[in-house]
């Protein structure tokens, strides 16, 4: 699985970088690091007015924030490594 944060200047004044660490401390946390790379990037054209967004392998997400970032990682991670 790949995970593309967004760190363009818009998500980057919404939280980008706690979002990457975020992702950094759930795949540890997980033992995911051999499941899955975690990458910055550039903006996808997808910006919102709430939160990052973030691209899983070919979906793009946006509004993701540190308050619903949990449920997003269960949800579109964890959830899809076990199935």
């Amino acid at each position: 699985m790949i995970i593309q944060v967004c760190v363009g200047s818009s998500c980057h004044l919404k939280g980008s970088a706690d979002i990457v660490e975020l992702f950094q401390n759930a795949i540890q946390e997980h033992k995911l690091e051999d499941d899955i790379t975690l990458a910055g990037s550039f903006c996808t054209g997808k910006c919102n007015r709430v939160g990052v967004t973030v691209q899983i392998d070919d979906e793009i997400h946006t509004g993701i924030t540190r308050e619903n970032f949990k449920e997003f990682f269960t949800e579109k991670v964890l959830n899809v490594l076990k199935s």
